[in-house]
């Protein structure tokens, strides 16, 4: 499987990586587990998805902020582990700000589950919790942070 082509045959484009925003690193690799930090919905430096679902966001653009968060993840991934490295995805950590009695955060992260799966096939089954937050940094309606097992250590 060469996800760099599974990624084209879906239509898909990795974002440039995008660099943390406090004392922390993106991608931080412990024997043969990379864990990496929390992903926004930002494409090459540029900011979406900002806002409370059930209320500036939809559960429709929810999803679509997920997906995002999800290339962010894989854009990691390739850059500091590479993909020919990976075994395969262990679990996410999906937060998201919502409005009111808005509940539909499964759905909304089906978003990455599923693109997840659909390009690293089997490689992209994993676990996953969800968590609504009172807030997220520059009001992201979504975030997302991740586990890999890798095939050996990678030096970053």
């Amino acid at each position: 499987m060469n996800i760099e082509n599974r990624l084209k045959e879906f239509g898909l484009e990795l974002p440039e990586i995008s660099t943390p925003g406090g004392s922390y690193v993106s991608v931080n690799i412990r024997v043969n587990i990379a864990y990496v930090a929390i992903q926004f919905p930002i494409r090459n430096g540029e900011y979406f998805y900002q806002g409370r679902l059930g209320d500036d966001i939809s559960t429709e653009d929810g999803l679509k902020a997920m997906e995002l968060c999800a290339l962010n993840v894989l854009a990691q991934i390739n850059d500091k582990v590479g993909f020919d490295n990976v075994v395969g995805l262990n679990h996410l950590d999906a937060y998201f700000q919502a409005y009111g009695s808005w509940d539909d955060s499964p759905e909304v992260v089906n978003g990455a589950s599923d693109l997840f799966q659909k390009v690293l096939e089997e490689k992209g089954i994993h676990t996953r919790a969800i968590f609504g937050v009172e807030k997220l940094p520059r009001n992201f309606s979504v975030g997302l942070t991740s586990s890999f097992t890798i095939v050996k250590s990678v030096q970053i």
